[in-house]
């Protein structure tokens, strides 16, 4: 069988880009299409598999892709190749899905519907200046990647979604059902590591962006006064560094697998009070054993179960994660129990459901 992997951009090494390198674990003789492709930024682990980049592809837009969103359909559309596959699968936040690829069949493992089409704040990642970027700009902008995304979009012939969020969205915009498959966890990277000595921090993780809601936490925790650790770095490392008034509060811009591992299994709690599709870091704190103190709303809720393997918060305050602090710390969790529960989000279920999946639609392996 002669199988196409499409993907966004491979600029960098997140949550998407471990499912990717998954499917080629699924799929190693793949072709690799992508828009942008950043040898040292993925640690060159894509180097066998990749076929052909977009003519986008060069280091200032690598480096500052979003301001490049207007121009992503346009590249997608002349991502082309000659060859015509018996299985074609993108995994997507938007573009991929477009690449100008063929196939007797498409698969689309979605992370997300193309936030900048259909949520119009995500244009705010944009780097013309995005908090100035008027409506007068922004909504013809999102209309026409919404007439483009709903077009890719016609093309799958089977969504997978990460989350049940998710696939409530790509109902909502695409008028399409789509199976849910949760992305994978690497277990043998995030498992429960005590160093001993009492759990006296709470942590928050990820990229430093707007939507994060890093500047609640540390509003939450200015008032604590409790210890909360930050890692990660990111456009709003500095306005958050200025934000936080408690010297009890800590970042750490930089820490790999094992730093992170050590980081999750001997922290209090994760605290989580962003909307994400299905939240990575949430899902490697439980591997850890490592409750999550959460806003209920987004990818989370396959995630946290309530006063089982975490918390819920309602509101996106910084009084609604200190009402939860407080409660979290009268109750008691079952780490163990949290890291055996988690379990579910292992790599070898994500393959399996994934083969799964497509031999109940009837695709012959």
């Amino acid at each position: 069988m002669r199988v196409a992997i499409l993907h966004d951009y491979l600029n960098q090494f997140g949550g998407a880009e471990r499912v990717v390198k998954v499917l080629l674990e699924i799929f190693p003789n793949a072709d690799l299409y992508t828009l942008l492709y950043d040898k040292q930024k993925t640690g060159g682990l894509f180097d066998r598999n990749i076929k052909k980049t977009s003519f986008l592809d060069n280091a200032f837009v690598r480096n500052h892709h979003r301001a490049l969103i207007p121009l992503m359909p346009l590249a997608a559309k002349f991502l082309t190749s000659p060859e015509e596959y018996d299985l074609v699968i993108s995994s997507t936040a938007g573009y991929g899905k477009g690449i100008n690829v063929r196939g007797q069949y498409h698969v689309s493992y979605c992370h997300t519907p193309l936030r900048y089409a259909w949520e119009i704040d995500y244009l705010k990642n944009m780097s013309a200046s995005p908090r100035a970027l008027s409506n007068a700009i922004a909504y013809p902008i999102a209309k026409r990647l919404r007439n483009w995304d709903k077009k890719s979009a016609a093309k799958v012939n089977l969504f997978m979604a990460n989350s049940s969020f998710i696939a409530g969205k790509i109902k909502s915009y695409y008028g399409r059902d789509s199976v849910v498959v949760n992305p994978p966890v690497n277990l043998k990277t995030f498992f429960p590591e005590s160093i001993g000595g009492k759990k006296d921090y709470y942590l928050m993780v990820g990229r430093l962006l707007y939507y994060k809601g890093f500047d609640v936490g540390i509003a939450a925790f200015n008032q604590l006064q409790k210890p909360l650790k930050i890692v990660g770095s990111g456009p709003e490392l500095q306005k958050l560094r200025t934000m936080a008034r408690s010297q009890k509060i800590e970042f750490i811009t930089k820490a790999d697998d094992k730093e992170l591992r050590k980081l999750y299994s001997n922290a209090k709690a994760l605290i989580f009070p962003q909307i994400e599709d299905f939240g990575l870091v949430a899902a490697e704190a439980q591997a850890c054993g490592t409750p999550v103190i959460a806003y209920e709303k987004g990818g989370i809720r396959d995630i946290v179960e309530n006063k089982k393997t975490g918390l819920f918060f309602n509101e996106q305050t910084p009084a609604a994660i200190i009402e939860a602090v407080k409660d979290f710390e009268n109750m008691h969790f079952q780490r163990n129990a949290i890291a055996k529960a988690a379990e579910r989000f292992s790599k070898e279920v994500f393959i399996q459901k994934f083969l799964n999946v497509l031999q109940e639609y009837g695709l012959r392996l």
